[in-house]
């Protein structure tokens, strides 16, 4: 598995599950954080992984060389 799609891969995963977070634990609470902002985290970081995915794939396929 290439590196592009591997973090394509993580990043929808971690995109998912931060969206679902943040629509269905609204309600639900912890000491430490809430869940809610807990999916808005992993939404970022599942983002920035989609990004850098997109990124690496673009450059293994010659669109941004220098």
């Amino acid at each position: 598995m290439s590196p592009a799609s591997k973090n394509l891969t993580e990043g929808s995963v971690t995109l998912l599950i931060g969206l679902a977070l943040k629509l269905f634990t609204d309600g639900v609470e912890i000491p430490v954080f809430t869940l809610t902002k807990v999916g808005v985290v992993m939404m970022v970081i599942g983002g920035g992984l989609l990004l850098m995915g997109l990124v690496q794939a673009a450059r293994t396929t010659g669109k941004l060389t220098e």
